[in-house]
């Protein structure tokens, strides 16, 4: 036991470590280093904030739990820790994952291998793989040792979330054309979607279940179809605008592309999700 803990608490300095040195990079990149795409151009400022963001946010947020579990202080926090760890951990690798590819892909300068990018490049791909670690050795325990996010449906929670806030990005650089409506649209189904996952994470890490005047499984169920709904939507408007690619020289179509990859992953996750949720609910109603 104190072996896996051990293994557990140098991964986390692994995170932290690679997660504060990528992001330190990237930050220090001058012009020169960037993306000379005119297609690739105008979306740097945000999909550079955006992967900047990622590696900053998860360097603090695992330096805090890493602090607090040295220090033995996070039995004094009103949050349930198991739930919380795996949630950075899953949540931690597919943000990280996902930076991985975008840097490389729209950030960092194709004609010329500049050290600093290259070697951003190889840290995020570290702070992907250590997330990842930290996510086998948790989802490996026992249900009662790693919480319900780290139970296969709890898993799928993480994974609309993660839908939801790589969507943040994207819609902010879509191209609707004249069609305001779908711009209204798709925004108002990911930031519903997106606040639905923060209140039930907020619910389960703070163990307020059981508090709730509504039933919470119940709830989950209404959450999930309402989450389905809206991603059925916005999926069918991001298919809507393959059409008008060709006709649309000054934006790129990776993006294009990135936000239908990760619509339809998430309306298959809201999907699966649903399905496990009515199971759970009708077998609560039958014993």
């Amino acid at each position: 036991m104190m072996y896996v803990v051990g293994e557990r608490a140098g991964v986390k300095s692994w995170e932290v470590l690679s997660s504060c040195t990528t992001f330190s990079l990237v930050s220090a990149l001058e012009s020169s280093e960037l993306t000379k795409n005119q297609l690739h151009l105008q979306h740097l400022p945000t999909i550079k904030t955006f992967c900047i963001f990622t590696w900053c946010f998860f360097f603090t947020l695992t330096l805090l739990i890493h602090i607090l579990s040295t220090i033995q202080f996070h039995s004094l926090l009103p949050v349930s820790w198991k739930n919380l760890t795996v949630t950075v951990a899953v949540l931690g690798s597919l943000m990280c994952l996902s930076a991985f590819i975008v840097f490389p892909w729209l950030i960092m300068e194709h004609q010329t291998a500049w050290p600093r990018p290259v070697a951003a490049v190889i840290t995020s791909g570290l702070t992907f793989l250590a997330y990842i670690l930290e996510t086998y050795f948790l989802c490996s325990q026992v249900q009662e040792q790693r919480g319900f996010l780290g139970s296969l449906p709890g898993l799928f929670k993480i994974v609309e979330l993660w839908g939801g806030f790589q969507m943040i990005p994207l819609f902010v650089e879509a191209d609707y054309g004249p069609n305001r409506w779908q711009r209204w649209m798709s925004g108002t189904s990911y930031g519903v979607c997106i606040l639905m996952s923060l209140v039930t994470l907020v619910i389960i890490l703070s163990e307020f279940a059981g508090k709730c005047h509504v039933p919470f499984d119940r709830l989950m169920v209404v959450f999930t179809i309402i989450g389905m709904l809206l991603y059925m939507v916005a999926t069918v408007i991001c298919f809507g605008k393959i059409p008008h690619l060709k006709n649309s020289a000054n934006k790129s179509s990776e993006l294009v592309i990135m936000e239908i990859v990760v619509a339809c992953i998430t309306l298959v996750c809201y999907t699966v999700d649903l399905t496990f949720s009515i199971k759970t609910l009708c077998d609560r109603l039958h014993t």
